[in-house]
């Protein structure tokens, strides 16, 4: 307490005293045993009452003991079970959480993790996927600012998330506890096949296969594609001690429509430990129609450029780039993107008018805008000659069509002539612009649809930047992409809004997330959200049925369909209140990706003890761990002190006891004739 507030305390006293004083004492009757009970109470009450007034903050100091915190992280996943290594781990995380030393000097944090990382001390080693990144974020972001020690029991072989020798925080040591049968056997592996998603009818599309070999003499092996019962390639590959890989590529006739299912396999004539991993299924959806989209610009600029590898990264997109009077043919193309048209592109409106063809505007510092407003009515302009750079601001009630922010507000700005653009009533905006931080009510992006015919504007150049962006925040093209893919899909088509819009992939891998989004739009077509969506699935072979309700989103409905067997799935999507319905189907290929290994990754775990300046541990050298981790003198436990100040005022007990001792009191000077 304060010098001040001592001496109000002080004269609190003395001020209570002399109240108590003057009533009981002065003057009075004295009946000694009863003043002096009557003088303390009301001295204890003013006194009480005056404390709380002046309220004094009371500090307390307490000492507690800070352990080092030991993280001990198992892995979860099958993996485990699959090397007959559960009961090895366990006995591991036994023998450590069960050591007394090890609890008294530090603080025991136990986890668990596949493709998920919580605090458990049961494991059921049942998880689909091993991320042992999420271990190092995890246990980083648990633990700040303190040196401690990681103990992870795994056998090494992640399956998803970034390379996790290099995740772990390189001041925090780790002791990887190896389990599995480090013992090399012979395998032969189907390890990495690459495939688009999509190819074209009458085509040929080309597979790339990764094989691996672990051995220790050279063998052969049969390598074959198939569908069904049909070989569509074979080959005899060769391995050695030396050549433990080998990359083959083929091109496969793409001759029947639809999603079509394929196996990679090997063999060999040798005896294997593992022969779940000499199989792969992969499935590619053959189409037989292709977008064909010309960009048409009388200059060059870096915008274009990035529109046409975003547009071609979906391989049903094709893009040709042409000057305006280069335009031969216009019917053979389904969409025109216009950059920065000037009186140049007369000839190109002129020709649309018969062709008809949806278009993709795009303006900038070199656009003519009076000759714009004379060729489409969707929006006008009224520019100068400066140039301004707007910003964009996401318009989260957009629903012409899905579309999520990719981060729009955080993109650099576009550049654009400096004015007013006056929208039509059928414009829908999805980026509307902002000058620094002022909001100019204009549109930035904007989608227009009128009589059939549908036009996207997009009011501003440098919008390669915003994809350059986009891969420096996720450390990917594929948001931008997509984004770019949906303005594609949404000129590519000239039918009439659908009211139930249904999003999921032609195909899916066993243990992969399965969800499946939808959006339901009233007559208006604005989102309804109190919309009821449920998803019946039949599985083709089985004829086994599911039905689930799928759950509202901010701005979608949702299910997950995770744990669904291998195998051909049809389903149909319902809105209950309308009855409208979509009907779709998917494949759930057959592969479980943590059945691929042989071996634990001992090389792995290795490099990220070194990194760490841990050690790699083997199960049966787990109790030279426990001794290395008392011994390390690095972890201390520490004591800390804890000052609690506690304002007077929050003593609910000094109040409770100034209401019974003016009760006492009144009751007292009532029995004793006083009042």
């Amino acid at each position: 307490m304060t010098t001040n507030t001592i001496l109000f305390v002080l004269i609190s006293f003395l001020i209570a005293s002399g109240l108590s004083y003057y009533q009981y004492f002065y003057k009075a009757k004295i009946k000694l045993k009863v003043h002096l009970i009557l003088a303390f109470l009301r001295f204890f009450t003013v006194f009480g009452v005056l404390l709380l007034l002046i309220n004094p903050i009371i500090s307390r100091k307490t000492f507690e003991i800070v352990k080092t915190p030991l993280a001990i992280a198992v892995d979860n996943s099958s993996s485990i079970v699959d090397l007959k290594a559960e009961a090895t781990a366990l006995e591991a995380y036994k023998k450590i959480t069960s050591n007394t030393e090890i609890q008294e000097k530090f603080d025991v944090q136990s986890y668990r993790f596949d493709s998920d990382f919580q605090s458990s001390e049961t494991f059921d080693f049942k998880g689909k996927q091993t991320n042992i990144d999420e271990v190092a974020k995890s246990v980083k972001s648990i633990n700040k600012n303190v040196t401690f020690p990681t103990v992870l029991i795994s056998d090494g072989n992640q399956t998803s998330g970034n390379d996790f020798v290099y995740s772990f925080d390189v001041n925090n040591k780790v002791y990887p506890i190896v389990v599995g049968d480090t013992t090399t056997y012979l395998d032969l592996k189907v390890s990495q096949l690459n495939v688009n998603k999509y190819a074209f009818h009458k085509n040929k599309f080309p597979v790339e296969v990764f094989l691996n070999y672990s051995g220790t003499k050279s063998i052969s092996a049969n390598f074959s594609i198939s569908q069904g019962n049909s070989v569509l390639n074979t080959q005899i590959v060769s391995f050695s001690p030396s050549k433990k890989s080998v990359l083959v590529s083929v091109l496969l006739p793409a001759d029947k429509i639809g999603l079509q299912v394929f196996k990679a396999a090997i063999t060999s004539k040798e005896k294997e430990k593992n022969t779940y991993n000499n199989t792969k299924n992969f499935a590619v959806e053959l189409i037989d129609q292709k977008t064909e989209i010309v960009i048409v610009t009388s200059i060059n600029h870096p915008d274009i450029g990035a529109l046409k590898r975003a547009i071609e990264t979906n391989v049903q997109r094709k893009v040709t780039i042409v000057k305006p009077n280069e335009i031969k043919d216009l019917q053979k193309y389904n969409i025109a993107i216009l950059y920065q048209p000037t009186a140049d592109f007369k000839s190109f409106f002129e020709a649309n008018k018969i062709a008809e063809i949806n278009t993709f505007i795009i303006t900038g510092t070199k656009t003519d805008f009076n000759f714009l407003n004379q060729q489409q009515s969707s929006l006008a302009f009224k520019m100068s000659n400066q140039t301004e750079d707007y910003f964009a601001n996401y318009k989260s009630d957009f629903n012409l069509f899905a579309l999520e922010d990719i981060g729009f507000e955080q993109f650099p700005p576009l550049q654009n002539a400096f004015g007013t653009v006056t929208s039509s009533a059928n414009v829908y905006v999805l980026l509307s612009s902002k000058i620094r931080n002022i909001e100019t009510n204009a549109p930035l992006l904007a989608y227009s649809e009128n009589q059939g015919k549908r036009i996207a504007f997009l009011l501003g150049e440098n919008s390669w930047k915003w994809r350059l962006q986009s891969h420096v925040e996720t450390k990917s093209y594929e948001k931008y992409d997509v984004f770019i893919d949906k303005t594609i899909q949404f000129l590519a088509s000239n039918a009439s809004k659908k009211s139930l819009v249904v999003n999921h992939d032609g195909n899916y891998n066993s243990g992969d997330a399965i969800e499946i989004s939808a959006q339901y739009f009233n007559k208006n077509y604005e989102f309804d959200e109190k919309a009821r969506l449920n998803i019946t699935i039949v599985n083709k072979n089985t004829k086994a049925t599911k039905t689930f309700d799928l759950l509202k989103t901010s701005t979608s409905f949702k299910v997950n369909l995770d744990g669904l067997v291998a195998g051909h799935y049809n389903f149909v999507v319902k809105e209950l209140n309308s009855n409208t319905v979509y009907n779709g189907y998917f494949e759930i290929l057959d592969f479980d990706i943590e059945k691929q290994f042989v071996n634990p990754d001992l090389i792995k775990l290795s490099q990220l003890a070194t990194q760490t300046k841990g050690q790699v541990i083997f199960p049966n050298k787990v109790e030279a761990l426990i001794q290395s981790l008392l011994e390390n003198e690095e972890y201390k436990s520490v004591q800390k002190a804890i000052v609690k100040k506690t304002p007077l005022i929050d003593w609910i007990w000094l109040l409770i006891l100034i209401a019974i001792s003016l009760t006492s009191e009144w009751f007292i000077r009532k029995y004793n004739g006083m009042l």
